[in-house]
C-alpha cells in the first residue's frame, strides 16, 4: 500500500490546483488508497459544515467527498474569509477567532503554523496519502519568509510537490521557470514534476519547450492536460461566478424554461447553493450585477454574503435594490439565503460585523435580525413544510452571526429537527408566497426539495416545469470521475506514485 504525501502548487491562482488535487483524491481512492486532502490556509468566501460542527473551505469538503471520506477541520485548519476590501474573518480548526487586516495577519500568521502542522500530522497519521493544496503561486516573494501554506508548509515536512501551469494565460514556461528559480535554494528540491493545464490544440507541439524546460529547471515534465469545459467543481472564489451567463433565458421547445437571478453582492459568499438550480435543463441560472439587468425573472435570489449591511448599502446605492422590488411589484419570487434572508426583513441590527447599529431592511418579510459575537455553524435536516407540496426532506448547513426572530405575519419555511427529537421552525414565507427566507445552505442538493421548490415556483409564476429528475449527487460523482479521468488519462500516475512514496 502507498503511503507517502504530495504538494500540488499553480503557477498562479486558477491554474488548476483543486481540479487536480480532486482529480488525485478520487483517482488514488480507486485504487484503494485511503486519502485525505488538506489545504493548510484557504482564502475563500465558500464554506462548508464539517459534522464536529466546523467551517472549512467547501473546495476542501468537495475534494473530501470526491476520496470519499468525511470532510473535517483537519483537511483545512485555516479559513480566512473576506469581510471587505482588506480584512478578513479569521478562522481557525473550524472556529473564528478574530477579525484582522491583511498586513497584521501577514506579519502574525506563522503563529499558525504550529496549528498547520498538527492537523496535517493528524491526516498524516491516519491516511495512507495527504494531497496537499498550495494557495496562489509559491512565487510570491514578498510573502515567502511567512509561507504557511505552499513550499514554505512543505518544507518543514519535505513533502515533494508538483507545480501546474496554466497554459491558456499564455507564457507557461516562464511561469515555471520563473517559479522554480524564485524559490529558495533549500525549497527548490521539493519540486518533482510540472504538468500543463487546459491545454487545446496537439500535444506533440510542446515537446521543444517540454525538453528545455525540463532542463533549464532539473525537474521532470509528468504531462499535459486537455481544456476540459464544465467541471462544475465546488469552487473557491468568484472566478468561477463567470460559468453563469447574463441574459434572461428563451422558452425551449420541451418546456417552458424557469428564469433564476442571482444578485452578484459584492462580498457574495456561498455561491454553489445555486449549482443544482444550474443543473437543471429547464432552468437557467444568470448572474445580475447591474441593475437594469434584473428584468421580472420567475425568481430572484439575495445570496448569502460575508457584509451583510455593506451588500444592502451597495443594493440601494446602485439601484439594484429599486430593480429588485419592481421585479417583485411584477410577480418576481424573491428567496434570501442566510444574508440575504436577513436583508429581506424589516430591520438588521448589527454591532458585530459592521458595527453600523440599526439598519433599515428591505421589508419583503417580518423578520428582525440582531448580530451576535458567537458564530452558528451546524448541520441541518428536517422538512419544507409551507411551501413545497408534500412536505419534501430538506437538509443543509447553517453559517452566520444573525439570529432572526420570525413575525407573526409569516410562516415558517421549514421544520428542521431539533434537540431530544422537538422540532424547530426555520426561515420564513410571506403569506402571499412571493417571499422566502432561510439560513440554510446546500439546500437544493436534495433532489427532492429541488424539484418541489422549482414546480412551486412555477406554479406561482403560472408556468408549466417539468422536473428532469437529475440526481445532484451523481452528477457531483461524474465531475469527480471526469476529474480523475484527466489524471489518469494524461499524467505519468507510475511517477507521481514514485513522487508520493520519495516523502521522506
Amino acid at each position: 500500500m502507498t503511503r507517502g504525501s504530495l504538494m500540488v502548487c499553480g503557477t498562479a491562482s486558477d491554474a488548476g490546483k483543486t481540479v487536480v488535487v480532486t482529480g488525485l483524491c478520487r483517482w488514488l481512492a480507486r485504487q484503494g488508497h485511503r486519502v485525505a486532502p488538506f489545504k493548510a490556509q484557504n482564502m475563500a468566501l465558500n464554506s462548508y459544515v464539517t459534522g464536529e460542527g466546523g467551517e472549512i473551505g467547501r473546495a476542501q469538503a468537495s475534494q473530501a467527498m470526491a476520496a470519499g471520506v468525511e470532510p473535517e477541520v483537519a483537511m483545512n485548519p485555516i479559513l480566512l474569509k473576506p469581510t471587505g476590501e482588506s480584512e478578513c474573518q479569521v478562522v481557525v480548526m473550524g472556529r473564528p477567532t478574530e477579525v484582522v487586516d491583511a498586513l497584521t495577519y501577514q506579519s502574525a500568521k506563522l503563529q499558525y503554523l504550529g496549528t498547520v502542522l498538527e492537523a496535517f500530522d493528524s491526516l498524516r497519521a491516519r491516511f495512507d496519502v495527504v494531497v496537499c493544496e498550495g494557495a496562489g503561486s509559491p512565487a510570491e516573494i514578498n510573502l515567502s519568509a511567512h509561507d504557511i501554506v505552499n513550499l514554505g508548509f512543505a518544507a518543514e515536512r519535505d513533502i515533494p510537490a508538483i507545480l501546474i501551469g496554466d497554459i491558456e494565460r499564455g507564457g507557461v514556461f516562464a511561469a515555471f521557470y520563473g517559479t522554480v528559480v524564485l524559490q529558495p535554494p533549500e525549497r527548490r528540491p521539493l519540486l518533482r514534476g510540472l504538468v500543463i493545464n487546459k491545454f487545446r490544440g496537439d500535444p506533440s507541439l510542446l515537446v521543444p519547450g517540454i525538453e528545455q524546460i525540463e532542463k533549464l529547471c532539473g525537474v521532470g515534465y509528468l504531462g499535459t492536460i486537455p481544456h476540459s469545459e464544465g467541471l462544475g467543481l465546488d469552487a473557491e472564489d468568484s472566478l468561477q461566478l463567470l460559468r453563469w451567463g447574463r441574459e434572461s433565458p428563451a422558452s425551449r421547445a420541451n418546456g417552458e424554461v424557469l428564469d433564476i437571478a442571482v444578485i452578484g453582492l459584492p462580498h457574495i459568499s456561498n455561491f454553489t447553493d445555486f449549482d443544482p438550480l444550474a443543473a437543471e435543463p429547464n432552468v437557467a441560472v444568470r448572474l445580475t450585477v447591474h441593475a437594469n439587468e434584473l428584468g421580472t425573472p420567475d425568481l430572484v435570489i439575495v445570496p448569502g454574503t460575508k457584509a451583510t449591511v455593506a451588500d444592502l448599502e451597495w443594493m440601494r446605492s446602485t439601484g439594484m435594490l429599486e430593480a429588485l422590488r419592481s421585479a417583485h411589484r411584477e410577480g418576481s419570487i424573491v428567496l434570501g439565503i442566510c444574508g440575504g434572508f436577513q436583508m429581506l426583513g424589516r430591520t438588521i441590527e448589527d454591532p458585530v460585523e459592521s458595527a453600523a447599529g440599526d439598519v433599515e431592511g428591505i421589508g419583503m418579510l417580518d423578520v428582525h435580525t440582531v448580530f451576535e459575537q458567537e458564530k452558528i455553524t451546524v448541520r441541518r435536516k428536517g422538512n419544507a413544510t409551507r411551501w413545497c407540496l408534500g412536505s419534501p426532506p430538506i437538509s443543509g448547513y447553517e453559517i452566520h452571526h444573525g439570529r432572526t426572530k420570525v413575525g407573526s405575519s409569516c410562516l415558517s419555511f421549514a421544520l428542521l429537527d431539533g434537540a431530544n427529537g422537538t422540532e424547530e421552525e426555520e426561515g420564513a414565507v410571506a403569506v402571499n408566497r412571493r417571499a422566502i427566507g432561510t439560513s440554510l445552505h446546500g439546500l437544493f442538493e436534495e433532489d427532492d426539495f429541488r424539484a418541489a421548490f422549482l414546480f412551486a415556483v412555477a406554479e406561482v409564476r403560472r408556468k408549466c416545469f417539468h422536473a428532469s429528475g437529475v440526481s445532484f449527487r451523481a452528477l457531483r460523482n461524474a465531475q469527480f470521475d471526469r476529474c480523475a479521468n484527466l489524471v489518469a488519462d494524461h499524467l505519468d500516475t507510475g511517477r507521481i506514485m514514485q513522487i508520493i512514496e520519495s516523502e521522506r
